[in-house]
């Protein structure tokens, strides 16, 4: 049986927050993704309880504890302009 693609290619080089299960949160630079919404962030900081941010590099993320990905940097969308 096919495996839709996550739409994440507009994310791609923006920086991203992502909630994980465990109440964990990154954020980073999304580097890249799979089907399986593995992702691999760059520049990447967990925030840990209390506020305190802790640098974490590059990391690999398994898709199974990706509870929510959220943009942090603007996404150009193609918006359809209106004919005259």
């Amino acid at each position: 049986m096919p495996q839709a693609q996550p739409e994440l290619k507009k994310y791609l080089e923006k920086r991203v927050l992502v909630q994980l299960n465990g109440s964990r949160k990154v954020m980073g630079v999304l580097r890249g993704y799979d089907v399986y919404l593995n992702i691999v962030l760059d520049e990447a900081l967990e925030e840990k309880a209390g506020g305190e941010k802790v640098r974490i590099g590059m990391v690999v993320i398994r898709g199974n504890a990706v509870v929510m990905l959220e943009a942090l940097d603007r996404i150009n969308q193609d918006v359809p302009k209106i004919g005259r």
